[in-house]
């Protein structure tokens, strides 16, 4: 009876651990990649900034620890300033080895071929050797605003002219990110979104618009006639409270709250099974129900056998 009680004891509380610790760890590995002071700039390099034409960089430019900002004018630069060789392009820099080391040890949720055109994904990371897109990648969340898109290029990324990346279902552009095991480059006319981790250098061809960024580590960043956006998520709310020894009259009808709508079975990719859980990889609270439910039936089974009833 006491080896009874002791495997019940086991099964309730590897259900409960599991139940309680599971959702946290999961969300954590599908949170966004912190960029720190990075977040800010829209163009980060290492050796030099070279532009061509009347490029609009909305955000800051840094560099470090190369000193040669070329092109400004003509090209303009708003919502930001020119950070070269300073203390700011200095922590930047720091902050995105943090930010592309993230990216690049995240655990892999699928394989993706060379060319990601015509593919539409769900949330998670992807891997691949040189990435190319030759025409249209379709990213979808599926519903759910916080869903996280990380793409691991073991070497290169390519796209080619008149490519892009399209969010569908609620995807938020600064929930992408690219992690370039060397240098990028972004085709003529290309409409591409996200942030961009390059170990080396980033070229945007003539046109080429970007909803994100171009972080480089070690070398260059060139631009031509380009369009750069940060895409930064809003900030949650901020709530107050209300002391309850002081009531006050409402001035006006409350508003009736509004809950956001549950979120589609998807297939996890590579898997072929259905994931009725967040996107972000995290169980829901009925699948950590059942779980415990499962335990406790199992203690019920072991004390109700009719080897144990007849001690």
């Amino acid at each position: 009876m006491a080896k009874s009680r002791n495997r019940a004891r086991v099964v309730i509380a590897c259900a409960m651990a599991f139940a309680v610790v599971g959702p946290n760890a999961a969300a954590a590995l599908g949170a966004p990649v912190e960029l720190g002071t990075a977040r800010s700039y829209a163009v980060l390099a290492g050796t030099t900034v070279t532009n061509t034409g009347p490029s609009a960089i909305n955000g800051d430019i840094g560099l470090s620890p190369g000193s040669a900002v070329v092109g400004f004018p003509p090209g303009n630069v708003s919502n930001g300033v020119i950070h070269a060789a300073d203390a700011a392009a200095l922590q930047a820099q720091a902050d995105l080895v943090t930010a592309y080391n993230d990216a690049a040890g995240r655990a892999t949720t699928g394989a993706v071929t060379a060319d990601l055109a015509g593919q539409t994904l769900v949330s998670g990371v992807y891997t691949g050797g040189a990435l190319a897109l030759s025409g249209a990648l379709t990213l979808d969340a599926q519903g759910d605003p916080n869903a996280v898109f990380v793409f691991q290029a073991a070497s290169t990324l390519i796209t080619a002219s008149a490519s892009s990346v399209v969010l569908i279902n609620g995807a938020a552009p600064c929930n992408v990110f690219w992690q370039v095991g060397s240098s990028a480059t972004l085709g003529t006319n290309s409409r591409f979104i996200g942030t961009v981790l390059a170990l080396t250098s980033i070229a945007a061809g003539t046109g080429a618009t970007v909803q994100g960024r171009l972080l480089a580590r070690n070398a260059a960043v060139t631009l031509d006639n380009n369009t750069v956006t940060p895409a930064n998520c809003a900030a949650p709310a901020a709530t107050t409270t209300t002391s309850s020894a002081q009531p006050t009259t409402p001035t006006s009808a409350p508003t009736a709250p509004t809950f956001a709508a549950g979120i589609p079975s998807t297939l996890q990719p590579g898997s072929g099974l259905p994931d009725t859980g967040p996107r972000n990889g995290g169980m829901t609270a009925g699948v950590a129900g059942l779980i415990l439910a499962a335990g406790i039936g199992m203690v019920l089974a072991v004390r109700r056998s009719p080897r144990n009833l007849s001690r």
